[in-house]
């Protein structure tokens, strides 16, 4: 592998995973921006991490857990009512099998979120300790549950989309570049964008693995406005790292790019972060990317972020390596 600027490693051009060696082509950095480390040792009681996890899990997760939680408690209180006494509650006309089950449930159900019916209702001083027990779990839970929800929708994000791919591509009459573009998903505002993509691989030093990491000079690493899409461009001149690889090295090294952005996001007024990564089976060789927006009758700019991954082929035969 031709690689024409070798240098020290500089520490802070490190993504904290030290010299550790990509293998197997997994990714340091996943595509939605978490490090791909698989954490062990802690104790399966652990709690430190429970917040954030609750916080950051999917909306399809944290729904169905909510879910889960609820039925479980519900049906962890109509056994305990059952086990009290068969006759523990009024109102329950067929107190025998499953239909007593699930009068005792939906009683629980009905204590639980404090609506109370009132045709089924707890009789002697253990079954009541019960209910009132109950209702204070529920209002304890749903409280927990309500500030969790909102806890997800009010914490600032970068909701940033970016290309499938990473292309080479004319960049001008020198050089090609090495492209990708981004946008933002939301309506809201985002200024002061700055943008760093680390381009690492591994090298064999002395018949040991270790990762390299070069930051790649841009174009342009900060626009103060996104309104539109946002074209990254590193140019292959001779002074970038690239410089003489092909597709097989970077293959054969398990190359990738790190991109992270740094932004300020007007509606929250704090700053947000959005990470990503390329692999180098995500590189393609020769594209140019579409335009993504237009105009509509009356002039107004109209951005189509659904051809933010279009891109047509162009001829690069006569480039054999980056």
């Amino acid at each position: 592998m031709a690689l024409h600027h070798k240098r020290n490693i500089n520490p802070e051009d490190d993504l904290g995973f030290g010299y550790q060696p990509v293998m197997k082509n997994q990714p340091l950095i996943n595509k939605d921006g978490s490090p791909n480390v698989k954490r062990k040792g802690l104790s399966y009681f652990n709690t430190a991490d429970n917040y954030h996890k609750l916080i950051t899990m999917s909306l399809g997760k944290f729904s169905l857990l909510v879910l889960l939680t609820y039925v479980t408690l519900n049906i962890v209180f109509a056994l305990i009512y059952m086990a009290i006494d068969p006759n523990s509650l009024y109102g329950i006309k067929d107190d025998t099998g499953l239909n007593h089950f699930w009068e005792a449930f939906f009683f629980s159900a009905q204590t639980i979120t404090t609506v109370g019916y009132g045709h089924i209702y707890p009789k002697g001083m253990a079954t009541n300790s019960v209910a009132a027990f109950e209702s204070m779990v529920g209002l304890l839970s749903f409280a927990m549950a309500t500030g969790l929800l909102y806890g997800r929708f009010s914490k600032p994000s970068a909701k940033i989309i970016y290309s499938k791919n990473i292309i080479v591509a004319p960049y001008n009459d020198n050089c090609h570049g090495l492209m990708f573009r981004l946008a933002n998903e939301r309506r809201n505002i985002l200024v002061d964008l700055n943008i760093e993509i680390i381009f690492s691989y591994n090298e064999d030093v002395d018949g040991k693995l270790i990762r390299r990491f070069f930051p790649l000079e841009l174009e342009r690493k900060s626009v103060s406005i996104l309104t539109l899409n946002w074209t990254v461009v590193h140019p292959l001149n001779d002074d970038s790292p690239l410089n003489g690889m092909t597709l097989e090295d970077l293959k054969k090294s398990e190359a990738g790019f790190a991109v992270l952005l740094k932004t300020f996001d007007d509606a929250f007024s704090q700053i947000v972060h959005s990470r990503t990564a390329y692999l180098h089976e995500e590189i393609v060789w020769g594209a140019k990317f579409r335009p993504i927006f237009g105009r509509d009758t009356d002039g107004r700019i109209i951005l189509d972020l659904g051809k933010i991954n279009h891109f047509d082929l162009v001829d690069l035969s006569d480039m054999k390596t980056l």
